[in-house]
C-alpha cells in the first residue's frame, strides 16, 4: 500500500485554502465507505430474519429495529463533537474510524450466535453504535481534506462506495447459498449457515476496507484547519448565544408537547413507536433547560457545546434540514411498502404464505440491488452535473428522478419491467447520501465539521420515526391500506424535496457553483 497526504501543504504551514488532491488520494479518503455499508447492509437484511428465528412476531419486528435510528441519533453528534477536539499521532478522525470497525468486527461475528432474542436486539444496538462511531468521521474527513471544489466528488466518491457495498452484503446470502451450496435453513432457533458466514465474511471485508482507509490517508493539524478557516470566515461574525431565558422557555415548549404527546399516545393506545417519537420532543425540551441552568452557573460541557451549535447552525443547514426531511421520508416509505406493494399489486399475492408472495419478494430483492447498482454508477455523473448545474439543481433533478421512478412503479403493472423505475430511485439514493454533505461541507466552520455532521443525522432520523409511526395510519384512512399508494406518498415527498433544494441559502463564502 502507499501513503497518500494531503498534497501541497507542510506540517505546520499556514495557507489560504486547502491544496487539491489527486484522485487516488480521494479514493483512499472513501474505500472505508465500502465496508461501513457491507455492514449496513448485512444488518438491514438480515436483521430483522434473525429476529423472527429467534422468536419475534412480525408485528414486534418495528420496535426492536427503533434501535437503528436513535443509536445514530445519540452517538453521531457526540462523536463529531469529540472527533473535532481529537489529535493523536493517527490524527482527528482515524482513531474514531478504527475503534468503530474493530467493534463493529466483533458485533457482526458475535450477532448470528445469539442464542436468545434480547441478546440480539442488544447486539443491534451495539452494531449500530459502533457503524455510527466509524461512519460519522468519515463524513467530515471529506470536508476536513478537500477544498470546497473538490467536496462534490468527494461525496461521490462515497456514494459510489455505498451503492458498492449495499449490493456487495445483499447478494452475500444467495452467492453462499447458490454458488457455494451452504445451507440457507436451519433448525428453529438456529440461524441459517449462509447468513452466519455472511456476517463473518462482513466482519472481515469492513475491517480491511476501514484499515486501508486509516493506513494510506493522512489529516491536516488542528493548526491548519484553523489557518484555511481564517481565511474563509473573514468578515463573518460568529452567531449570537442564546440566551439563558430562551433555553428555559424554548425547553419547556418541547418539553410540554412532548408530555402531552406521551399522553396521547397511552389515552388512545395508539402505536408504540409514537412513545419514541413523543420522548425524543420531550428529551429535546428537558436539554434545553438543562443547558440553560448551566449556562446560569457558568458552566459549559459537551451538552452545553452541542445544543449551542444546534441553535446556531447555518442558515444552509436549515434549509438542508427541509430537503433531508422530505427525501428520507420518501426512502422509508420505499423501504417499508416495497414489498407489500409489489407482491399485492404485480404478482396479486398479499398471502405472505404464497408461492406468489416469495417470488414477489424475491423480487423486490433483486430491484433493491438495481437501484443500489445504478446508484454506485451515478456517483461517476452525479459531479459532471453539478458542475454544468450547481449544487442545488443537481440534486433537484436527481430527486425528480426519483419521484419518477416511485411513480413508475406505481403505474408499471409487469414486474418484470419494474426494473426500470429503479434507475431513477438510483440516480436520488445517490444524490442524497453525497449532495447534502456537499453542500454542508462548504457552509460550516472546519473546525466543528465532526458536531455538524453529526447534528445533521437528526433530519434522516425524525423522518424515520415518522414514516415508521404515521404511514400506516395513513395507508389505512386514506387509500383502503393499499401498500402501492406509499410509493405515490413517496413520489410527492420527493418532489417537495426537490423544490426545497433550490431554496437553500448557499454559503457566502463558497467557492463551488451553487
Amino acid at each position: 500500500m502507499t501513503t497518500t497526504t494531503p498534497e501541497g501543504l507542510a506540517p505546520g504551514a499556514a495557507a489560504a485554502v486547502r491544496p487539491r488532491l489527486s484522485g487516488w488520494a480521494i479514493w483512499n479518503m472513501c474505500v472505508g465507505f465500502f465496508g461501513i455499508q457491507i455492514g449496513f447492509g448485512l444488518q438491514n437484511a438480515n436483521t430483522s430474519r434473525i429476529f423472527q428465528t429467534l422468536g419475534a412476531e412480525v408485528d414486534s419486528l418495528a420496535i426492536l429495529w427503533i434501535a437503528a435510528p436513535l443509536t445514530g441519533l445519540l452517538v453521531q453528534p457526540v462523536v463529531g463533537y469529540f472527533s473535532d477536539r481529537t489529535w493523536t499521532r493517527l490524527g482527528r478522525r482515524r482513531p474514531y474510524f478504527l475503534v468503530g470497525a474493530i467493534l463493529t468486527t466483533l458485533a457482526l461475528i458475535f450477532m448470528p450466535h445469539s442464542p436468545y432474542l434480547w441478546m440480539a436486539a442488544s447486539m443491534l444496538w451495539i452494531m449500530d453504535a459502533s457503524i455510527n462511531i466509524t461512519m460519522e468521521p468519515f463524513r467530515a474527513f471529506v470536508g476536513d481534506n478537500l477544498p470546497e471544489e473538490q467536496r462534490t466528488t468527494g461525496y461521490a466518491m462515497q456514494s459510489f462506495f455505498i451503492g458498492a457495498g449495499a449490493v456487495f452484503a445483499s447478494c452475500l446470502p444467495w452467492i453462499l447459498t447458490n454458488w457455494f451450496s451452504v445451507a440457507s435453513t436451519a433448525p428453529e432457533g438456529v440461524v441459517p449457515m449462509a447468513v452466519r458466514i455472511s456476517f463473518y465474511v462482513g466482519a472481515a471485508a469492513l475491517l480491511a476496507a476501514v484499515l486501508w482507509t486509516v493506513f494510506t490517508t493522512r489529516e491536516y493539524s488542528p493548526e491548519q484547519i484553523d489557518a484555511f478557516e481564517a481565511s474563509r470566515d473573514a468578515g463573518h461574525a460568529p452567531a449570537a448565544a442564546r440566551s439563558r431565558n430562551a433555553w428555559y422557555t424554548g425547553g419547556l415548549l418541547w418539553a410540554f408537547a412532548g408530555a402531552i404527546g406521551t399522553g396521547l399516545v397511552a389515552t388512545f393506545d395508539l402505536q408504540k413507536e409514537l412513545y419514541v417519537l413523543a420522548g425524543f420532543v420531550l428529551a429535546f425540551g428537558l436539554m434545553q433547560m438543562a443547558v440553560g441552568a448551566l449556562a446560569a452557573a457558568r458552566k459549559s460541557n459537551a451538552l452545553t457545546d452541542i445544543m449551542g451549535d444546534i441553535f446556531a447552525m447555518p442558515k444552509t443547514m436549515q434549509g438542508l434540514a427541509v430537503v433531508q426531511f422530505f427525501s428520507w421520508f420518501a426512502l422509508f416509505a420505499m423501504w417499508i411498502y416495497m414489498t407489500p406493494a409489489v407482491t399485492a399489486v404485480h404478482y396479486g399475492s398479499p398471502d405472505p404464505t404464497s408461492v406468489g408472495y416469495g417470488e414477489g419478494a424475491n423480487w423486490v430483492g433483486v430491484l433493491m440491488g438495481i437501484y443500489n447498482g445504478v446508484a454506485a454508477l451515478a456517483a461517476f455523473l452525479i459531479p459532471v452535473i453539478a458542475y454544468r448545474t450547481g449544487l442545488r439543481a443537481a440534486h433537484a433533478i436527481n430527486l425528480t428522478l426519483g419521484a419518477a421512478g416511485f411513480l413508475g412503479v406505481l403505474l408499471i403493472r409487469d414486474p418484470q419491467w419494474l426494473w426500470l423505475p429503479m434507475i431513477g430511485v438510483g440516480f436520488a439514493w445517490a444524490s442524497i447520501v453525497s449532495m447534502p454533505y456537499a453542500i454542508l461541507a462548504n457552509a460550516v466552520p472546519g473546525r466543528k465539521m465532526g458536531v455538524y455532521m453529526g447534528v445533521f443525522n437528526i433530519f434522516i432520523v425524525v423522518p424515520q420515526l415518522v414514516a415508521a409511526t404515521i404511514l400506516g395510519a395513513v395507508l389505512q384512512g386514506v387509500f383502503g391500506g393499499q401498500p402501492i399508494w406509499a410509493l405515490a406518498l413517496g413520489a410527492v415527498s420527493f418532489l417537495i424535496a426537490a423544490g426545497a433544494s433550490l431554496l437553500v441559502p448557499i454559503a457566502p463564502s463558497s467557492t463551488a457553483r451553487s
